[in-house]
């Protein structure tokens, strides 16, 4: 905790003063101009990869940077009403699914039963993502592990952006070319980016 503390002294001293007539015009409202729908990996920085100030990026991150499809209902959704605010309050102009490298979400895919009831309620999260399980394994034959977890995480994002056209009014959005909708793929160990080309149906690196 002293780390944190000492942080926000850090903060105000110094990134604070830097960014203040930032932080004054954005103290009564926010423009951002995307979406990032990322994991909550800690090793996962939107605004440092992106090189990105407050005020740009509107982020959801959960396990696995899922997106559930669009449905009517009365329960608390999360990261369903923070895409529905995004785009229809705020009026995003891009949104971005980002996954990344060794995602432990991802991996959970796989664990035993045994081992995934001790976890619930994230067994239960990443029933969005179990079709990119099935899909995986009818491709992958034998137990090459870095070869099952480079398919899934990439396989993953596509997935979710096949969710994002399940919401009406981002499907009529991106047909009016009112909204962007990308792709990435981040490799922690190296810094590179590889953006997700839908008419070759891979992921190219972002140079």
């Amino acid at each position: 905790m002293q780390t944190l503390l000492d942080g926000i002294v850090k903060f105000k001293k110094n990134d604070f003063e830097s960014y203040k007539d930032l932080f004054t015009d954005l103290g009564r409202e926010q423009k951002p101009h995307t979406l990032f729908i990322g994991c909550s990996d800690s090793r996962v920085v939107p605004n440092l990869i992106t090189k990105t100030v407050p005020g740009e990026l509107f982020m959801i991150r959960n396990i696995a940077n899922l997106v559930p499809m669009y449905r009517i209902s009365e329960e608390f959704l999360a990261t369903t009403s923070a895409i529905e605010y995004a785009v229809q309050v705020l009026n995003v102009e891009n949104i971005l699914v980002c996954g990344h490298s060794n995602c432990g979400g991802c991996a959970s895919l796989y664990l035993r039963e045994e081992e995934l009831n001790k976890i619930p309620h994230t067994k239960k999260w990443l029933e969005l993502a179990k079709p990119i399980k099935e899909k995986v394994l009818k491709q992958l034959s034998g137990e090459d592990i870095s070869a099952r977890e480079w398919l899934t995480e990439q396989m993953n994002i596509v997935e979710q952006i096949k969710h994002l056209f399940t919401y009406p009014f981002i499907r009529e959005k991106y047909q009016k070319q009112q909204l962007n909708i990308y792709g990435w793929y981040y490799i922690i160990e190296t810094g590179e980016i590889f953006n997700y080309n839908e008419k070759e149906g891979c992921f190219e690196l972002i140079n």
